[in-house]
This record gives C-alpha cells, structure tokens and sequence, in this order.
C-alpha cells in the first residue's frame, strides 16, 4: 500500500507474549480504521516485568535500513508517525532524522510521541542521556507529546507538585515548538483511588486546558501508556480541534479496558490472591468492542486562555 489517509508508522518495541509497546498500540489502532506498519526498536519474548526476557535490540544502522526500503519502493507516506520505547542514545537520533526527512517530503505528516523515560518508583529505564534529545530535538519536530508526570518533569528541570506546576511545566513543553501536550497521568488528585490528566492545545493564538479525573484501580499494569498515545493519536486525528473530546474517548476506553482486564485477572487468580503479571497483561481482544464504542462517561473541564 503506497499511501493511506489513516496509515501510521510505528516505532516502538515489540513482546512476543501480552501486551506493551507495538503489540499494545497496534490493534486498537486497527480496529478503529489505521493501517499500521511497525518497526520495533527491540523485540523481546515478553516485557522485562517477568524478571526472565530475551530477545534482539535494533540498532540505528537496522532503523536506516528499514527506511531506505521503505523510501526506494515509495511506500514512505504516512499520515503518522509514531513514536514510543527507544533503548539507545544512537536509535533515537536516527529517528530524530527519520521525522525530519518525512516531514520535510509530507509536511501534513503527524507526528505523536510518547517520550519513554521513567517513572516514579523506579526511575529512569531508559539511560538519561536520551532525555536532552526528546528535550531539545524531538520536542520541536512533534505535534502531540505524551509524558507522564515523571517524564515531563524530567523534560523541563521542574518539580510537579500543583495544577499550577503542571501549566507551567506545559508552558515550558509549548516553548520548545510542541503545539498539543497531555501529561497522561498525574498525582494531583484530591482523592487516593482517582488519577488527573491534564493537558493544553495551541490552536491559532488560543491555548486550552484540559483537564479530566479517572478512576485508579488497584493494580499495576504494564503497556498502558503505550495504549493511551495510540488511542489519542487515533482520536485527536478525527477530532484535530478538541483535544478535550479525544482524551474523554482515550480515558474512557482505558478504563473499560482496565476495569475489564482487572476482572478477568481476579478471577484467574481466585479469591484473595494477587493477580501475576502474566494473569493481568490488557485484555485487548477481548474489549474490541469498548474500543470502537468509547463511551461519554468521561468528561473533561476546559479553560482557555
């Protein structure tokens, strides 16, 4: 297929068994209409959760190839691209390259990225001298940007502790050249079992503030951010004006997916056990159905500025 409206490229890594990076972001995006290439940064037998993985690491040389054949056969237009779990300091410059070169042949190329870092809790899992490149290099080339809120401090030297830490820290992420941020999920709320997005659009010379309450379930998932770039790559493409609308489709999914995923885990596990890693990776397949029917159970609140 040389060319698709609804076609994304998808450079992330790959598990054989469940569900994290490609295999995450793929199928939703499918089901809901998008041609997806992937070129997976590395492939492993399953995410490093289980304590035993192996696998194979691309390297940038690999990456070039991949697009050079791409490029020779003109089969290199892309409504998307996609970025997420990048592993060296070398594969992540040569996708910095790899955007400037498509957006400068398909400039209308969207380009969404999910700048994989760390977390709270464990820090930085991918080594720090890839932080200065999202920063400095592909900050300026993307259109929508999805940090945690350990991610986004990180990315702008600053310390989260308000609502207004997390605007300003936006406003800082808009100053490198990124028009539409949403730190996926924060601390902020007031109540211990809810989570708080918050995001802002640059549309013209009007800036808009989302921000959206979820529930937080008492599990720990894997795979999870790279679903939710994936579905609001997908949503904020059919709605480019609302960033607010494609994140209430982004988060109500999600939690249909978790809420079902969290069941289903219980259940394998039997009453009064804790759910293993294998018995809670996402039930995407079998929440087909929550994907391409979203809900409007999620509301956002918006300001703009």
């Amino acid at each position: 297929m040389a060319y698709a409206s609804q076609r994304v490229l998808s450079i992330q890594s790959h598990v054989v068994s469940g569900y994290v990076g490609n295999k995450s972001a793929t199928f939703p995006m499918q089901v809901l209409g998008y041609e997806v290439d992937c070129i997976n940064s590395v492939q492993l037998s399953n995410h490093t959760g289980y304590g035993i993985f192996k696998g194979q690491v691309l390297n940038a040389d690999d990456l070039r190839t991949i697009i050079d054949g791409l490029v020779e056969n003109k089969i290199d237009k892309y409504s998307h691209i996609l970025t997420g779990y990048v592993g060296s300091k070398s594969f992540l410059e040569e996708v910095v390259k790899v955007i400037k070169e498509m957006k400068a042949k398909y400039p209308e190329t969207i380009v969404v990225c999910d700048p994989v870092l760390g977390d709270y809790g464990v820090g930085y899992y991918v080594p720090q001298e890839l932080m200065p490149i999202y920063r400095d290099q592909i900050l300026p080339i993307v259109d929508i940007i999805t940090p945690n809120q350990f991610e986004a401090e990180e990315m702008t030297g600053m310390t989260v502790k308000t609502e207004e830490d997390a605007i300003k820290c936006m406003e800082v992420l808009h100053s490198k050249g990124c028009k539409s941020i949403v730190i996926s999920s924060t601390e902020l709320a007031e109540k211990d079992d809810t989570l708080l997005l918050i995001g802002s659009q640059i549309i013209g010379d009007k800036k808009k503030y989302i921000r959206l309450e979820m529930h937080k379930f008492d599990a720990h998932y894997t795979g999870t951010g790279d679903l939710f770039t994936a579905l609001l790559l997908v949503w904020s493409h059919k709605h480019p004006d609302n960033l607010a609308l494609a994140c209430e489709k982004t988060i109500s999914t999600m939690q249909n997916i978790l809420k079902k995923t969290l069941d289903e885990a219980r259940k394998l596990a039997g009453p009064g056990n804790k759910p293993t890693v294998g018995q809670i990776e996402l039930r995407l397949v079998q929440c087909k159905n929550e994907i391409e029917n979203p809900g409007d159970n999620i509301k956002a609140t918006v300001t703009e500025s």
